[in-house]
């Protein structure tokens, strides 16, 4: 890997890893459904001029329905159930519940796809499930009465990222990759938008807010698509894929710096299994590839 690309992973890390952070700022003062929505339609308004920019057809009309359903499953379910949780949950929890999207996406795949569930898929799994167990079992000090039932939730959040490529795959999506991560995230935010009026907004739209608002849509959303399917083009999606082991770290390092969050020795084992569990499961799935 050259030392740009490198760049280019950490920073990516660096960005996703923050997107939990813009949560927890922004959720308290607008609320989980006018974030989740802002950052899916503004993002997605983002990366439709983009791709005039760049002369990428999207071919909404013959291709609506994939967006549509794509940007529900991938977008819009996971960033409502996190803006939800990010009530009750501290950055990190959500940061470590995140991290166990590849070990569904194993389970899934055998089941769905077909795909061997190899020794090392299951290894992965059962390391990665005591990892999630290890967090949730010791809940932070300041316990919020809601804390089990949100970490629960959260969970449904990687869930459909797993989801996701599954349909993309049976289903024989025909849209391009590029245009599908970017246009399914307008197709996401102009159905949430009726949301919105049954749970507004209850703060002030500040400049504070505002930015945050952008950080997370055109930061989290919008650049980070960006830097991924360069990544994916230059050095495919394996290594690609790294950027899954970095998440977490940084994710954990920003709530401590940002929001004066408690990371527990707990937490961070907890951590260290779901991503040692991610390892094995993309291993084996490296060298399936390579078969």
């Amino acid at each position: 890997m050259r030392p740009v690309d490198l760049m280019r992973l950490l920073v990516l890390a660096a960005i996703w890893g923050a997107s939990f952070i813009f949560l927890r700022v922004l959720v308290p003062v607008i609320g989980p459904v006018t974030t989740a929505t802002l950052r899916v339609l503004v993002a997605g308004v983002a990366l439709s001029i983009y791709f005039k920019i760049i002369r990428l057809d999207a071919e909404w009309r013959h291709l609506w329905k994939e967006y549509v359903f794509v940007g529900v499953i991938n977008s819009g379910i996971p960033f409502l159930v996190y803006a939800w949780a990010a009530q009750y949950l501290q950055a990190s929890y959500l940061v470590i519940v995140n991290s166990t999207s590849p070990l569904f996406g194993a389970i899934f795949s055998a089941i769905w796809l077909g795909e061997r569930f190899t020794a090392w898929k299951l290894a992965g799994t059962l390391v990665g499930a005591v990892g999630v167990v290890l967090v949730a079992r010791v809940p932070p000090p300041d316990l919020n009465p809601m804390f089990g039932l949100a970490l629960l939730v959260s969970l449904l959040a990687p869930v459909c990222y797993a989801l996701a490529p599954i349909y993309i795959n049976k289903s024989r999506v025909s849209a391009k990759p590029t245009a599908l991560a970017g246009t399914s995230q307008l197709a996401a935010g102009l159905l949430l938008l009726p949301l919105i009026p049954l749970a507004p907004p209850t703060g002030t739209f500040t400049l504070f807010v505002i930015l945050n608002v952008l950080g997370l849509s055109l930061l989290c959303s919008g650049v980070a698509f960006i830097l991924y399917f360069r990544l994916l083009v230059d050095v495919g999606p394996t290594k690609a894929l790294m950027v899954t082991f970095l998440v977490p770290a940084f994710g954990m390092l920003w709530s401590v710096i940002f929001l004066s969050e408690r990371v527990t020795a707990d937490m961070i084992a907890g951590c260290a299994l779901i991503v040692s569990g991610t390892a094995l499961v993309l291993r084996s799935s490296a060298r399936a590839g390579s078969q």
